[in-house]
């Protein structure tokens, strides 16, 4: 009785010492964490602070300090210079439609390539892989001349149809490498079991795949509101142009102050910002999935 009482009071202790060192790990590992966001975030802090101090207080005190006279002005300058409802639904428009439809592309051609397994798989994922490394540059005149004669140039369809093929690109690679390692077992089961190819993916393919579906649609979203380059070389009309066209023309026009150029910064990346809380769970959730496969 009295060894088993000892043995008892061993564990006891050991439970409590082993709580107490996953205790301190964890908050080591909570601190590193914190020091991390910190250190990502001071950008984001720096731009908040600059976006709504007067031009004097930056003169006077520089961008490190907090703002002594809150003002807005220079984000209503942006927005009524810029115009900014216009160019913040076309961002929205273009961001959203290749998010949508590259997201549809990628699992269809994934589920074709890595599920139906379509004779030359290997080769055709070998090609969109050497496409995606294919530089930006190197598209820009094939394409100009081709939405040119098309009918296309300075349309945001072209922008859409772009970055919809460039995104699916990416999309069909990454998800057919996931598709590829799906049990083969559970496909062959609902085949027996009479479920069309149509139910396969929509019934078994698509819940477990759809966190990372999700944070493919969140990518795509993010890289193509960020996009410059080549909306800049295809939409020349103000009535076509995205959010950051708009600030790249607005520093080109303008000289434009460092406290106006905070305003005009912050105001481009609040809607991004909002979308990426907004969808954080799912892209949270499809991280975890895919390091847990």
């Amino acid at each position: 009785m009295n060894n088993q009482a000892t043995l008892q009071a061993d564990a006891r202790v050991s439970s409590r010492h082993a709580r107490r060192i996953r205790t301190w790990g964890s908050w080591a590992g909570l601190i590193l964490l914190i020091a991390g966001a910190v250190i990502m975030l001071f950008p984001l802090l720096i731009l908040v602070l600059n976006a709504f101090k007067t031009t004097a207080d930056y003169n006077a005190t520089g961008p490190l300090s907090v703002p002594a006279h809150f003002s807005m002005d220079g984000i209503i300058s942006f927005w009524n210079k810029s115009n900014f409802p216009l160019k913040l639904g076309n961002s929205l428009l273009i961001s959203l439609v290749v998010a949508v439809v590259g997201v549809l592309l990628s699992v269809l051609n994934s589920f074709a390539l890595g599920i139906g397994r379509v004779k030359g798989n290997t080769v055709i994922l070998l090609f969109i892989m050497l496409a995606n490394m294919v530089p930006q540059e190197a598209l820009l005149y094939p394409l100009y001349v081709m939405f040119k004669w098309m009918g296309f140039y300075n349309s945001q369809w072209s922008i859409i149809i772009i970055f919809t093929i460039i995104q699916s690109a990416y999309g069909t690679y990454l998800l057919s490498s996931v598709y590829g390692t799906f049990p083969q077992a559970i496909l062959e089961a609902a085949t027996v079991d009479g479920a069309s190819r149509w139910q396969i993916l929509r019934k078994i393919v698509l819940p477990v795949s759809w966190s990372t579906i999700s944070v493919l649609f969140v990518f795509f979203f993010i890289w193509t509101w960020n996009e410059y380059m080549i909306p800049m070389a295809f939409l020349m009309s103000e009535k076509t142009q995205t959010i950051p066209l708009a600030l790249a023309t607005m520093q080109g026009q303008h000289t434009m102050a460092a406290t106006d150029l905070a305003s005009a910064s912050l105001l481009s990346i609040i809607p991004t910002i909002i979308f990426f809380i907004f969808f954080q769970r799912k892209l949270s959730q499809g991280i975890v999935a895919g390091a847990v496969k």
